[in-house]
């Protein structure tokens, strides 16, 4: 290919969307590709959407981002059918494929682009790139984000009577190929209702096989049984599977100005391997009576901790709405700040988690089991204490703890409340057991692995020049129309 050629990557809404597909793009910088990120706008104003474009821009000069414009009146996408509002993922999704005509405008103007990659929670853009005649691929953040769509293809093996509603699962348990098996119940509970929202996010899923190839955030070693049973088409028996190519771990080298940031001063006089780092991902919240647990157990616990704390979002807000500054005199019981001054600090909002993690001092994390999180923990080495949240992150604890063995679960994080014991007794056994240190142990040889997936004639790095061959390939079929 020639360094003009441009590739165009579609994320989807969110910063843990975006993170993954600009270090795709930088993969695709250093094989001689020209790209371009095609943002999309929150549909609500945002000055946090601005700035974390501003941040990505001014860190990756040789890529150009480009925000489209907002799509053009339509029918709302707030209602559901019944007239009420509709849960939060059916209005991005109805957004996003709204999103079709300024992206097919756009992708129109650049005579130059010959590819187009778009997120999972893209997948309405597949029609674009074949109306437009256009490679197409998705980028999937996680290996079993298409886990529904192998529910849905395997429906029949889930025992003797068949269910037409998820939610009628219940904690039954769930066998599939390459996947450790979980409870039903772990599934998103955007699945679970049986209601639009399902019914969209199946189809979203579904279209993932209309690809001409899916790049996963993965590497080959860290999650072999999934890979082979995609790529041998035990997932979805009497379909043909697109080419799955692990391109990853793709984490980010840093963050603009972390350096300058308190918490890693702070750390650099903490000894080795002894602080806990607790973050939960971008969209994470608790309410105050959960903060008040956790405020307990880490006092008892006795262990130095860095905690990044965000306001409690109200029910039945867009997750992708921002949040204002926590109040931590109110949010956190009074001298806890005092008592544990020190030993422990609380950040607000947000910390430079890569560089935290990175950071020598960092010797465990409590993670909300986001793919990216686990994946940045993982590069440093840091073993993981797993809390998940939401989406599919109850099946990412499940693969963390019982596939890879590199993580230990928060028990308790179904209920309305993980109360201060347990909190307090997982931070001491991952900081003091020969147990904890069992798992950091594996969790370096984990690191080393993801190192080596990434260096030339690594697994990672032989899976994308094979994606970007296969790419030309696709080329050479295609004429390229721009009306």
């Amino acid at each position: 290919m020639e360094r003009r050629t441009t590739v165009v990557l579609y994320p989807g809404l969110g910063v843990g969307h975006l993170v993954p597909m600009v270090e795709l793009a930088k993969v695709f910088l250093q094989h001689g590709l020209a790209v371009t990120v095609a943002l999309v706008k929150p549909p609500l104003e945002s000055l946090e959407f601005s700035a974390t474009v501003a941040r990505f821009a001014a860190a990756n000069p040789s890529i150009n981002f480009h925000v489209l414009p907002p799509p053009p009146p339509a029918a709302p996408v707030d209602s559901g059918s019944d007239g009420t509002s509709a849960p939060p993922i059916v209005r991005m999704l109805r957004f996003l494929k709204a999103m079709n005509t300024p992206l097919r405008n756009f992708l129109r103007s650049i005579p130059s682009v010959q590819a187009l990659i778009v997120d999972m929670f893209c997948t309405d853009g597949l029609d674009v790139a074949s109306e437009l005649r256009l490679p197409v691929g998705t980028l999937n953040t996680n290996i079993y984000i298409p886990m529904t769509k192998i529910v849905i293809e395997n429906i029949d093996r889930m025992g003797d009577s068949i269910v037409t509603s998820f939610g009628q699962l219940g904690d039954s348990i769930i066998h599939f190929p390459g996947v450790p098996p979980f409870k039903a119940s772990a599934l998103p509970s955007n699945i679970l209702d049986d209601g639009e929202a399902c019914r969209l996010i199946i189809q979203t899923y579904y279209r993932l096989q209309e690809s001409g190839g899916i790049l996963v955030n993965t590497f080959e070693s860290l999650e072999a049984r999934a890979l082979h049973a995609l790529k041998d088409g035990l997932c979805v028996p009497g379909r043909v599977t697109p080419p799955v190519y692990c391109v990853g771990p793709l984490v980010s080298g840093g963050s603009t100005g972390a350096k300058d940031h308190d918490c890693l001063r702070w750390l650099d006089v903490q000894p080795d391997n002894s602080v806990v780092l607790l973050s939960f991902g971008s969209l994470g919240t608790f309410r105050k009576t959960q903060l008040e647990e956790i405020v307990i157990g880490l006092q008892k616990s006795g262990q130095r901790f860095l905690w990044v704390v965000r306001s409690p979002r109200i029910d039945g807000t867009n997750l992708i709405e921002p949040l204002a500054e926590p109040d931590l005199d109110v949010l956190l019981p009074a001298g806890f700040m005092e008592a544990t001054k020190g030993r422990g600090l609380v950040a607000k909002s947000w910390a430079p988690q890569v560089e935290v993690l990175r950071h020598r001092a960092t010797g465990a994390f409590v993670t909300h089991c986001g793919w990216n999180s686990i994946l940045e923990g993982i590069t440093a080495g840091v073993p993981l204490l797993c809390w998940p949240l939401y989406a599919e992150q109850r099946v990412n604890k499940v693969f963390v703890t019982e596939e890879m063995k590199l993580g230990e679960e928060v028990a308790g994080y179904d209920g309305e409340v993980v109360d201060a014991k347990e909190v307090e007794a997982k931070v001491r056994w991952l900081m003091e057991s020969e147990g904890g240190q069992a798992l950091r142990r594996r969790v370096a040889v984990a690191k080393g692995e993801a190192s080596e997936a990434l260096e030339e004639g690594g697994s990672s790095h032989a899976a994308f020049v094979k994606f970007v061959d296969d790419l030309i390939g696709m080329q050479a079929s295609s004429v390229m129309v721009k009306p």
